[in-house]
């Protein structure tokens, strides 16, 4: 194993044929391979479902790993953040297990034992504070890098301030060319994330760190990086690429980075998605063939361990400087489609797997422990119609712990609402993304299955008006209906990720979705569209001025997805517990739980004759009869099926 700060002789590595390259004495390919959003799925194992899944995980792209470093030696090997949140695994470390001084974090033993060159963090990373962060990131055994979060040191100038973690390292590594020639080379790693995790996570980090834009960091850095001696530099960014001009301090800033002078090169991620592929087609300055922007490698490696990002550099020296003069960027998956059929890509790797045995049994037993049991099934596979068992069994637990706290408080009295999203509802993460628990027993594992992140409970108090434009940005989840239209119309807008559809329980509303989107990406868009229509409490119209209670997430009421009112400043408290660790007291206090619904939204009638289609899990067939106006339609792509919507308003 080699630590950071060592020369490291490996092998030959050319031969990848690029075009038009020629082999020479004085050209080296370097390999930057790279891993992004495994989100603690570290194990090719789906802790909701409690069975394996050779789709994700670590221990799979170790075997990608192994493979790539045996094709070219010139290899250096990073991860690009959100790593140690988003599976019972990373909650069972952080609520249970612990990091002790002497048990290293599994996530930093994997990434320790596979080699690991430097890592930079990802916003989720902030997720269980920063104390556990620091406790993590102390077993790595390589650099660690957030260039653009500072500590906050009280002088009132924030000129002077530290960062968290050093924004850049650079690796020293001995690489050989094509006639086995030893060659020296520096190079640069810088590593940014994106600034709103001040948002996302406020109540961790108000006053201990504050953040700077990626683009403005990095322009600051690399002179600094080159000035280090760099004969290469690969930015780290964790943050995805926007087609839109750069205004500044935006979520989605990795491929502004390719127009920085210096840079050669650019991992990212946090969106979830793989680049360089044709979802990507026409993206400003792109080459999907050779996996650049603006000329320069950009690598996307999806998320989960579902692909192992490979760029490889080729340098060419002129004198003392090393130039790349040509590069090339792919994402390879770990499992893929052969002939109509889904097969492996890679094995998982036996090393790995030994090594997370005893944090994978660690976890099993956490996630089979028993909280209640339910007379019903609750699932989210037509969330997107109306109510659903596993959205109102949320809301109830999220409105009888705030219920609680604020007795006493001035707040006390006011209706208390709940907002919940039915995160678990296809879309990217694919056709088995659903919550689907059984009649029978609930587990820990079904309870992270209802609520996957770990949020904290927070309220905020509202006014009418305000519910009604959280509900109004909320339906932006719905695709605008076109009633002259003789072609079939999809229902769920995929662009809007499926925890952006929140539900507000507690009043009763109906979506028009045949108006327009009130709500754009940059704001206010259409200000004369009204989508949420007959909005009431207690079977009343809500009036502009009356005042509610609405239970959410910190996330969510720090600003969170941009939501008109939630900016932070609305927010009259906040509680110690995750919203898992309500929804379990809750099923506790309950025993048995009996899967409801209350009929908090509909879709309005559609008076033209409308094809509306809904795509969801085929699981879902066997239960569509129980829903009025909700047919079989046929199967989708992907493996997804369709159903046909009766928008009428004739069903029974």
């Amino acid at each position: 194993m080699h630590r950071f700060g060592y020369a490291l002789t490996i092998g030959i590595g050319l031969g990848f044929g690029f075009a038009g390259v020629g082999i020479a004495g004085e050209r080296v390919t370097l390999q930057v391979l790279n891993t992004t959003d495994l989100h603690m799925n570290l194990k090719d194992y789906d802790y909701y479902v409690d069975k394996p899944d050779a789709s994700i995980g670590l221990t799979r792209v170790a075997s990608l790993i192994r493979a790539a470093r045996a094709e070219n030696p010139n290899t250096v090997l990073v991860d690009n953040g959100d790593l140690i949140q988003g599976t019972p695994m990373g909650d069972w470390v952080a609520r249970e297990r612990g990091v002790p001084a002497d048990l290293p974090h599994p996530a930093m033993a994997a990434l320790n034992l596979l080699g690991y060159d430097a890592a930079v963090l990802g916003n989720h990373e902030f997720n269980y504070g920063l104390d556990f962060l620091g406790q993590t990131y102390a077993g790595a055994r390589f650099p660690v890098l957030a260039g653009n979060v500072f500590k906050v040191d009280g002088d009132q100038d924030p000129s002077n301030d530290k960062p968290l973690y050093p924004a850049y390292t650079i690796l020293t590594r001995t690489v050989k060319d094509a006639e086995g020639m030893p060659h020296e080379l520096r190079i640069g790693v810088l590593g940014l994330l994106t600034p709103q995790i001040m948002v996302w996570d406020r109540d961790k980090l108000e006053g201990r760190v504050t953040t700077r834009d990626i683009v403005d960091t990095a322009r600051d850095v690399v002179p600094q990086i080159k000035a280090a001696g760099a004969d290469v530099v690969i930015a780290l960014s964790h943050a995805g690429i926007s087609p839109l001009p750069r205004e500044g301090g935006e979520e989605q800033a990795s491929a502004y980075l390719t127009e920085i002078d210096g840079i050669d090169a650019v991992v990212t991620g946090h969106s979830h998605r793989i680049f360089p592929s044709a979802e990507f087609e026409g993206f400003p300055g792109a080459d999907l063939a050779t996996g650049t922007v603006n000329g320069k490698p950009l690598i996307m490696a999806g998320q989960f361990g579902s692909h192992l990002g490979v760029m490889k550099l080729v340098l060419e020296r002129t004198g003392d400087r090393w130039s790349v003069v040509d590069a090339k960027a792919e994402a390879r998956p770990v499992q893929e489609r052969k002939d109509g059929r889904t097969v492996s890509a890679a094995d998982a790797d036996p090393e790995v797997s030994a090594l997370l045995a005893d944090a994978h049994r660690g976890t099993l037993d956490y996630v089979r422990r028993p909280v209640g049991r339910t007379t019903g099934p609750i699932h989210s596979f037509f969330a997107f119609l109306g109510d659903s068992p596993a959205v109102e069994l949320v809301a109830e637990a999220q409105r009888a712990y705030v219920e609680k706290a604020l007795q006493g408080t001035p707040h006390a009295g006011l209706p208390i609402l709940s907002s919940v999203a039915p995160f678990k509802s296809g879309g990217r993460p694919g056709v088995d993304y659903y919550t689907d628990i059984a009649t029978g027993e609930i587990a820990i594992r079904n309870v992270a299955d209802l609520y996957v992140y770990p949020n904290q409970l927070a309220a905020v108090r509202l006014t009418g008006a305000q519910v009604r434009e959280w509900l109004e940005m909320s339906s932006r989840a719905l695709n605008v209906l076109d009633p002259t239209s003789a072609e079939p119309q999809m229902l769920i807008n995929r662009r809007t990720p499926s925890y952006n559809f929140d539900i507000i329980d507690g009043v009763t509303y109906t979506i028009d979705l045949t108006q327009p989107y009130r709500y754009g990406r940059e704001g206010l868009e259409h200000p004369d569209a009204h989508r949420i229509v007959d909005l009431r409490y207690l079977g009343k119209p809500v009036e502009d001025d009356q005042e509610f209670i609405v239970v959410t997430n910190n996330y969510r009421a720090n600003g969170g997805g941009g939501f008109p009112g939630l900016d932070g400043s609305t927010v009259v408290y906040q509680s110690p517990d995750t919203v898992q660790q309500a929804i379990i007291d809750h099923i506790r206090s309950k025993g048995v739980v009996e899967p409801s619904t209350d009929g908090t939204f509909r879709l309005a009638p559609v008076k033209a004759p409308v094809t509306v289609l809904y795509d969801t899990n085929p699981k879902a067939t066997a239960l569509a009869d129980a829903l009025p106006g909700v047919t079989y339609h046929g199967p989708g792509e992907e493996g997804y099926a369709l159903f046909r919507i009766d928008l009428s308003g004739t069903a029974q």
